[in-house]
């Protein structure tokens, strides 16, 4: 089968941008610098680049010292402004995109802006680099022959006076060039249909005739979409339907806990499995090595990077370093300034490099994702990483789970009250119990520190979930879907006493 003109040019197009990524790969503190000057040149005469002395900004120690950190809450009179249709207050071209973040963790939703520019040369151009990457590593691939199957978030985009919100990835498909409807699936339309489980029907019955090469979309989510289409075909494994699949693009959660369960689903040892790390906020990193779990950071996407030492955070108040200064396997919060006029913005994600030429990360986490209630600082990649040993011990396999804390009382110790779904559940809860406690102890000293004779921390306390409670507790919430995650951990018990709420 001959490979159409169309995907010959794209591949062609995919390799010249190698060349560009080497050059930041090379020089990367330069190309770091040259993005801030052009981000503050680019808004010096908006609101907030007036405020601030944008034009009087000359080195990164005055753009540190004039412009202060900010989280959401601190900006959102700012943001309503915008929506309402007041322009040039952080960017200087006209934002009508905002794409509303889907936390599980905040009653209140975010609308984060999303310029023209952010799109072009942040998102759009962060999936051509996702498959320039797998091309360069991968160059016998297929890929190009069929389609991908893209599984999005569940909101249609919504009109708001002047400007327009959505999920980041309706906003993404709203903004497709034509031509990419030639190459994915599900189409347009059924991309954008909003309610949840209508919309996993009508992908299937759209897709199960497709020649599909690749899949793209939350792990936890595509896990749901592929038992789906096995119930519909009645086929044993993935590859009986979809047989020129090659690679599962995915992001949002830690890939750990679902890996075995996609090797069931996809039993071809040849199969990749490419990470992704992106937000409301932008494109940040791409895995870059075939089966490796470190992503390259992406530094010429219109978007400066600066990061705080978790061990010194302080929210707004705390200190940042620039690129150059940061250390292997230290924990840091990232800030980001970016081409959608977010300034020295405080994500709420942590990072660790294991790689500083070219910078690689992990993600750790979230700066409010973690229990501290007693000092153990247990954070998300301690639970996954623990997890995953306590799973392959017992033979089990997990859906979904959240972690908060059992607070003290009286002269009784405190602990950490687990949910877990198990899709295969282990023989003995209790030695589950056990191995996840001792690798808890193993990967965090604070944590075994505390469990010390039971002192402060006595032996968690796991509830196996009934089938479906994080899928009926989420459909309650009306967070179905596509980007929509289960708070992972919490200093506080409030997702845990709804969940045992369903449960009961």
């Amino acid at each position: 089968m001959q490979i159409p003109l169309f995907n010959t040019v794209l591949s062609w197009i995919l390799k010249k941008r190698k060349y560009q990524m080497d050059m930041f790969i090379e020089y990367p503190i330069e190309v770091q610098n040259e993005v801030l000057f052009e981000l503050l040149s680019d808004a010096k005469k908006t609101k907030l680049g007036e405020l601030y002395g944008f034009s009087n900004i000359k080195n990164y120690t005055s753009f540190a010292e004039k412009v202060p950190i900010r989280q959401y809450e601190s900006i959102e009179p700012l943001i309503k402004q915008n929506r309402k249709g007041e322009q040039n207050i952080f960017w200087p071209t006209k934002v009508q995109w905002f794409a509303k973040s889907s936390g599980t963790t905040n009653a209140k939703s975010k609308f984060i802006p999303v310029s023209d520019e952010a799109i072009e040369d942040c998102h759009m151009k962060a999936g051509k680099d996702m498959l320039c990457l797998f091309i360069n590593n991968n160059e016998e691939t297929e890929i190009f022959k069929g389609k991908g199957l893209r599984l999005g978030g569940s909101s249609a985009v919504y009109e708001d006076n002047d400007s327009f919100f959505g999920d980041l990835s309706a906003i993404i498909i709203e903004n497709m060039p034509f031509w990419a409807d030639f190459s994915s699936a599900p189409s347009q339309k059924t991309a954008l249909m909003s309610e949840w489980e209508t919309k996993m029907d009508a992908i299937i019955q759209e897709t199960i005739e497709e020649n599909i090469t690749s899949l793209s979309g939350v792990p936890s989510w595509m896990l749901v979409l592929l038992h789906r289409v096995l119930e519909v075909t009645g086929k044993e494994n993935i590859l009986e339907v979809w047989p020129n699949l090659e690679v599962y693009f995915h992001g949002g959660v830690n890939f750990k806990p679902y890996r075995e369960q996609f090797k069931k689903l996809i039993p071809n040892k040849n199969f990749r499995y490419f990470e992704t790390y992106n937000a409301s906020e932008g494109f940040f990193a791409i895995q870059d090595q075939n089966d490796s779990d470190e992503l390259l950071l992406m530094l010429d996407y219109g978007i400066f990077y600066e990061f705080i030492p978790m061990n010194k955070y302080l929210g707004e108040d705390s200190i940042a370093i620039p690129l150059q200064e940061v250390e292997l396997y230290k924990n840091y919060a990232i800030i980001i300034s970016t081409n959608s006029g977010l300034w020295r913005y405080l994500i709420g994600d942590t990072v660790r490099f294991t790689n500083l030429k070219p910078y690689r990360i992990k993600i750790t986490g979230r700066t409010k994702h973690f229990i501290n209630v007693f000092g153990e600082e247990l954070v998300v990649e301690n639970a996954e990483d623990a997890l995953q040993v306590a799973c392959n011990e017992t033979n089990a396999e997990i859906t979904d789970y959240t972690v908060g804390p059992i607070f003290m009382e009286g002269s009784e110790s405190g602990g950490h009250e687990w949910v877990i779904e198990f899709k295969t559940a282990p023989l003995n809860i209790d030695e589950f119990t056990l191995i996840l406690d001792e690798n808890l102890k193993k990967l965090n000293s604070d944590y075994e520190a505390k469990r010390y004779h039971n002192m402060t921390l006595a032996l968690p306390r796991v509830h196996q979930a009934p089938q479906g409670l994080f899928y009926q507790w989420l459909k309650k919430k009306k967070k179905l879907g596509g980007q929509h995650k289960v708070p992972r951990l919490s200093n506080n018990r409030s997702f845990l006493e709804e969940l045992l709420v369903v449960h009961h």
